[in-house]
């Protein structure tokens, strides 16, 4: 079978873990190719998500880079033994490969912390604002690619509405409570949105007011995916060119204490739901 040419976040997430367990035994590649007896560029496509693996070689390596944590191992099979291929699939090709992946960041996570200066969180944005929004990419989208685009954000609710949908944190600046992207109207209904959201019980919507003053991580938009054991948490950053995507654990720890000293600055829900409740009478 010839190597992926574009693995997904996912079978990215879980060729970085292997590879992080490898160079933590102080194991070079060709000894991790002896350990599986395979070629050296095996371990390497698979290290670059480019090659699948089997859960029973997951085991293998694990056990031979004598790594002691057994939830990470489990989870690590699991990843690998995960071949379902879910919703966003279906627009592969059709859009860039960082929202499929925002996609499935999101439909794997256990947790989701949000936190964003001057937009909406993307799974609370409503059809009409997500289309003000992408009316305005430069340069210009053609219209079929901006019904796509608000299409595929729209199906990512899906997460939050399944069964079992992961518990979902997010901090909004008063800042984007007032922009008005597509008018007036369409602001005074994202708004309301936003209120119906957050009354749901997986919810926490918290807003950072402005008499918070400066607080850190200001001016980022930042998406923490919680794996299900802390060494396979992600974070997503949106970049001008894309998303940006990060799992050094140091890095994952910055930005845990980042988002926790943000939830400092914010209100609370109830005082959150006032604020926002206040804005959208103003409109």
């Amino acid at each position: 079978m010839p190597p992926r040419s574009n693995p997904t976040i996912r079978q990215r997430r879980l060729g970085a873990a292997l590879r992080q367990l490898r160079e933590q035994a102080g194991m070079s590649a060709s000894d991790a190719a002896a350990l599986l007896g395979v070629d050296r560029t095996r371990i390497s496509n698979t290290e670059a998500g480019r090659f699948g693996i089997s859960a029973a070689r997951v085991r293998t390596l694990a056990c031979n880079y004598r790594c002691p944590d057994a939830g990470l191992v489990q989870a690590l099979a699991d990843m690998a033994q995960d071949h379902t291929k879910g919703w966003w699939e279906q627009y592969r090709g059709a859009l860039p490969a960082h929202f499929l992946d925002i996609a499935e960041l999101e439909w794997h996570a256990l947790r989701l912390r949000n936190a964003l200066t001057s937009h909406v969180p993307g799974l609370l944005q409503t059809a009409d604002h997500a289309r003000a929004l992408f009316e305005m990419v430069i340069p210009q989208l053609p219209e079929e690619e901006t019904r796509l685009r608000v299409a595929q954000r729209l199906e990512r609710r899906q997460v939050l509405d399944r069964d079992d949908p992961p518990a979902y944190d997010a901090i909004i600046h008063e800042s984007a409570l007032h922009m008005q992207f597509g008018g007036r109207d369409v602001a005074r209904a994202q708004l309301k949105h936003l209120l119906e959201s957050g009354e749901r019980d997986h919810v926490s919507l918290r807003v950072i007011p402005f008499t918070a003053g400066g607080f850190p991580g200001a001016g980022q938009t930042i998406l923490y995916a919680h794996g299900p054991v802390t060494e396979l948490d992600t974070v997503q950053l949106d970049a001008s060119h894309g998303s940006v995507f990060i799992d050094s654990g140091m890095q994952l720890a910055n930005y845990r204490e980042l988002l926790s000293k943000m939830e400092l600055s914010a209100l609370s829900e109830e005082d959150s739901r006032q604020l926002i409740h206040a804005i959208a009478q103003q409109l």
